[in-house]
């Protein structure tokens, strides 16, 4: 199975040793973050730091002034990776070690962004506004998203791309110090707290036929029995989840909260790969890959965001050449994750199966080569390994024997 590891810049840009310790784990591929959120990370093996505090959403390339020239909605440099380019320079390095570089870019996920313009915020039901989770309904966030996914993607020494967030975000942000763990959710309730109720996604629902205040009342009427207790969150799967959301909100209002987020979600992620598309075309990129990280339950959101496979994967306008799908969980997550996609797909299409292999983060790199082959089982042609430049040098060994015995 044809492997990626994902890197940071700052994993290499400085480590002269960095592209062949990586070319050495057995990958063809990595994937490098090109414009990428706020995050503090370990760099365990880097002679000359061992924490980088990317302190806000940031692109590793020198944004086109001309591009975003205007626009009150753009990307911010970063400033704590040495160079005016460690994105091509860390391409470059490891390039040079006979490895496959593709991008990665993070797009409907920037709490800076939200933090100086608040009006482009995801709103819940209670009134609440997530900095973290622009609202893909706007049409300044989705103009942002298009430029920043066609200027990320298609950098130079990139041979595809992967999109992360390119659909909804909501509630669930892993963030410093975070307490909202308190009271246990469960994908329902994940999904009532990320419905938006911004002035646009209220037009939208009444635009469906329902009432908004109506809906937004359901809503927070749902939530009360997770408040208190009284609701036992029992729901595993993406179709248990759903029901559980009908359950809880009605299958009436239900339907009319998904009609208008599947619209939203679909046009965007077209509009975003075809921006791509047309960004590589431009640049005479041949087979250029274009790659989603998606969920196949449509109200889920986030990193991986919900998305429909047969839009996903379809063919048409708009479709991608594949997905990336986190398969961090049992053998059933992962069949509940990888199956749906299966029937969907062409020749070419790639199902990916995203496994997390450092242990510190509730990842299992020694059980990499069993889990690996059940994913393929189930129709993974792909394996991407989260992350490279956070392991642990055991952590590595175990992918290195996992990835020589899948060979």
């Amino acid at each position: 199975m044809r492997a990626s590891a994902f890197l940071y810049p700052w994993d290499v840009v400085g480590d002269p040793d960095a592209a062949r310790r990586i070319a050495d784990l057995g990958v063809r591929q990595v994937t490098l973050a090109s414009a990428y959120h706020s995050t503090r990370a370990l760099t365990p093996r880097h002679p000359r730091h061992r924490i980088v505090t990317a302190e806000h959403s940031a692109v590793y390339y020198p944004a086109d002034p001309a591009r975003w020239a205007g626009r009150a909605l753009r990307p911010y440099p970063q400033r704590w990776t040495e160079g005016a380019d460690p994105f091509g320079a860390a391409a470059e390095a490891l390039a040079g070690a006979g490895l496959e570089v593709h991008s990665w870019v993070i797009l409907a996920h920037n709490t800076r962004l939200g933090a100086e313009h608040p009006g482009i915020r995801v709103r819940n039901a209670h009134g609440d506004s997530y900095p973290w989770a622009p609202c893909i309904a706007r049409e300044e966030v989705r103009a942002y998203a298009v430029s920043l996914a066609a200027e990320a993607a298609v950098r130079p020494g990139a041979r595809g791309t992967e999109l992360e967030s390119c659909g909804w975000y909501g509630l669930p942000h892993l963030s410093a110090h975070d307490k909202t763990g308190g009271i246990r959710l469960g994908g329902a309730g994940q999904y009532l707290m990320s419905l938006c109720f911004c002035p646009v996604c209220e037009a939208g629902y009444a635009s469906l036929g329902a009432d908004p205040g109506r809906l937004r009342s359901a809503v927070t009427g749902a939530l009360e029995p997770l408040w208190t207790g009284a609701y036992a969150e029992t729901a595993r799967g993406r179709e248990e989840e759903w029901a559980e959301v009908e359950e809880l909100l009605g299958a009436e209002l239900a339907a009319v909260a998904a009609a208008w987020r599947n619209r939203i979600a679909s046009a965007f992620r077209s509009e975003v790969v075809e921006a791509v598309r047309a960004a590589a075309r431009e640049r005479g990129e041949k087979g250029f890959r274009v790659l989603l990280h998606a969920d196949p339950a449509p109200h889920r959101c986030g990193a991986n965001a919900g998305t429909d496979p047969t839009g996903v994967l379809g063919g048409g306008p708009g479709a991608a050449d594949g997905v990336v799908l986190a398969c961090t969980g049992d053998a059933a997550e992962r069949a509940d994750v990888l199956t749906p996609f299966g029937p969907h797909r062409a020749p070419g299409t790639v199902l990916a199966a995203n496994f997390t292999v450092v242990a510190g983060m509730g990842g299992r790199p020694e059980a990499l080569a069993e889990e690996a082959a059940h994913a393929r089982e189930l129709g993974a042609g792909e394996l991407r390994l989260y992350h490279a430049g956070l392991a642990s040098e055991a952590d590595l060994a175990a992918v290195r024997g996992a990835l020589s015995r899948l060979a």
